[in-house]
Order: structure tokens, then sequence, then C-alpha cells
């Protein structure tokens, strides 16, 4: 099937306990046993299994090419899970600009269990190479990464991680599995935070997981099941309900996308943009070899954070707000939301100015979007 289909058709389409086109919110916490250990559709208890929550869980499985898939109560939730695959004294690599809240859960939660890690720039895979050391066990990036939009070759990655016998993680929200599959590129695990395109409509937080084999999937399946942080009914309807559209939305997201780029290219009050739509974005080529679409995220800066508040203050269309990925417009500062949770000297050095703004486009007109945004940066 192609893509706008396997949305809509992918996974288990109609509930197999009705016929129902759309499965319903079973809105359960156990299930009546015939006899004891004789279960009705392996059903037992929602923690374990939901037939709302697999059906979501089917569905992903099939955009994202794999062999298994999960659903978390937030895309943090389905993270921790991933990382809770390490032991003690297991190291970790990690793209340098990672989202915020990835940054404060390695940092200030699973160093007490003795997880170790280090930040590095991954655009270039002779970087991540070195940095390899005895106790690494698994590879985390972001491709797009939150904010910088830095390009990591997931095939390189990943060659490199099977020949040192280390997991390939991608978090693939910003591109989703309808711009980009990083199990085709021989990543192990991809992890969303759902609450962003996929669910798409600012209404639903949540976060999956899919796995490229049966044992990866049977360990995050445990861990799913031990720990807890299951998504529920009334959301697993919700996300199924938005990714069904998911095609349609990224696609006049891409269209608005280039005008606004277009847009923040020419204009004096713009320092900087950063978009892999400009030919000198870093590895540019490598995400036109994985991808087949752009993010809907852009990244600008202006002289300094005071300017940057004056954008915000003078936009109508794009509201000021953390989260991405719906279909409207939103607008932040990563070093005073987002990422403030990581030490200025790091953000800094990193590249993640005080005066950059991020925008996530929705899917209004594309007209609008850019007189709105134009006008705002007039006033400054």
């Amino acid at each position: 099937m192609n893509k706008k289909t396997l949305l809509i058709h992918g996974g288990k389409t109609t509930d197999e306990f009705t016929g129902a086109v759309t499965t319903p919110i079973y809105q359960t916490s156990t299930y009546e046993q015939d006899e004891i250990g004789e279960l009705r559709q392996g059903y037992e208890y929602s923690r374990t299994a939901n037939p709302t929550r697999t059906a979501l869980e089917s569905l992903i499985t099939d955009l994202e090419h794999g062999t298994s898939g999960y659903a978390f109560g937030s895309g943090m939730a389905a993270i921790s899970a991933v990382i809770m695959l390490l032991d003690k004294g297991d190291h970790i690599l990690v793209n340098s600009d990672v989202y915020g809240g990835t940054y404060r859960a390695l940092t200030k939660v699973f160093t007490r269990f003795g997880i170790e890690f280090d930040f590095i720039n991954t655009t270039d895979v002779s970087k991540i190479k070195d940095s390899i050391k005895p106790e690494t066990k698994m590879i985390f990036i972001e491709t797009p990464s939150n904010p910088l939009l830095q390009i990591t070759d997931i095939q390189a990655v990943s060659n490199l991680a099977k020949q040192h016998d280390l997991l390939t993680v991608i978090d693939n929200t910003f591109m989703t599995p309808y711009f980009q599959n990083p199990l085709d590129f021989g990543a192990d695990i991809v992890v969303h935070s759902a609450t962003k395109y996929l669910g798409g409509h600012s209404d639903v937080v949540s976060g999956l997981v899919v796995t490229a084999n049966e044992d990866l999937g049977e360990r995050i399946g445990f861990i799913q099941n031990s720990t807890g942080g299951i998504l529920g009914p009334q959301d697993s309807y919700l996300l199924t309900r938005g990714i069904k559209t998911l095609g349609i939305r990224l696609e006049q997201i891409n269209k608005n996308v280039k005008d606004i780029v277009q847009l923040l290219n020419n204009h004096d009050a713009v320092v900087k943009t950063i978009h892999p739509l400009n030919e000198d974005h870093v590895n540019r080529d490598i995400h036109l070899q994985q991808a087949s679409g752009y993010p809907g995220i852009i990244s600008f800066e202006v002289s300094d954070v005071e300017k940057a508040k004056e954008v915000i203050r003078h936009t109508k269309l794009f509201t000021l707000a953390e989260s991405l990925g719906a279909v409207e417009s939103l607008i932040s500062v990563p070093s005073l939301m987002t990422h403030a949770s990581i030490p200025a000297e790091i953000r800094h050095k990193e590249g993640i100015a005080d005066g950059m703004i991020r925008l996530s486009v929705g899917i209004e007109d594309t007209e609008d979007l850019v007189a709105d945004l134009e006008h705002a940066l007039n006033q400054i």
C-alpha cells in the first residue's frame, strides 16, 4: 500500500469483536476469563493489553516497518522504557542538541541508576566511532535534531553500531513514518513523541516504540507491562484517529515551510535560518537520501533574546506554546522554554543561541502565516 492508504488501512483496521470500522474505546481494566487461564482473544488486564491500544500498536508497527509496537503515556515514557533496556554501568552516546526532556531524564534520573552517557556531535560518524567505549551499549539519535535540525546518517550509524554490537535508537518524532523509516536503514528501535505530528491536534500526550525484531519487542513489552507507563484507551483512540490524516497534514506543512524559509532567508532582522531546505545545511544530501520530505520545524536567530520576545509579541497566528507538530502553528524560544533545563554554557556551545526562535509550522493557509511572521519581524 502507498503511504496515505497505509495510514488508514494499516494495522487492525476494524474491530474484531463487532466489525466496527473504527476500533471502539474499550474503557475497561479487566476481562472475564472462561476458565482459569483461558483468556478471550488473549486479554486479561488492561495494563498488559487493551484492544484499543492494540489497534494503535499494530498500526505504528506497520507504518514503521517493524515487528512490534508499544504505546506509552508520553514520549518521555517511551524513551525511558528504551533506556531501561540497559544495565548499571552501561554507556549511551547521544546527539549533543537532544531535546531538553531527554537531557533531563538522562542527567537527573538515569544517572542515579548507574547509566552513563556522552553527548556528542553525531553529524560526523567518525566522531561517534571515536567516542565508543567498552561500556557503550546504545547510540541514541534525533535526526533531524531539536532544535538545530542536525542530520545524522542513519545507515552509517547503524552499520557502525552493528560492528560494535550496539543498539541504534532513532527518535523519529520530527519526520514521522510518513517521511522517514529508520528501521529500513538498519536502526534497531524507533521512538516517537506521538504527542506531536502523529496525534497532530494538541489533544493527546503519548509515546510510541517500534522494534526491528521480536527479541527487542519482547523486552520492551516486558518493560511496558512491568513498569506500567501505558497509554490509556481514550488516548489510543485519539492517536489512531490523528494518524489517519498525517499525510495530508504533512504535505500542507511542507508547502508552508518552503515559503516561510524563503521569507526568513531574505529578511534583514534574521541573523540565521536553520532548515534542511537551505543548500548549505550540514548533511542536507544525507537527509534527502533517507527522508522523503522536510521537517515542519524551522529555527532561526534574531540578534538577542529581547528581539526574540518582541517577534513573539507581534505574531497573531503563531501561538506561544511548547510542543510542536499540530494543526496550529506554534512559536517558542528554546533557551527559555523547551531547552531551559540544559545549562546555558552547554546550549551556547552547541549553537542554541539565546535569540533563537523555533517555529512549528501548522496547516493554516500559507499566505496568512507568511504575512503574520513578516509583520512581526518588521516590528524589530
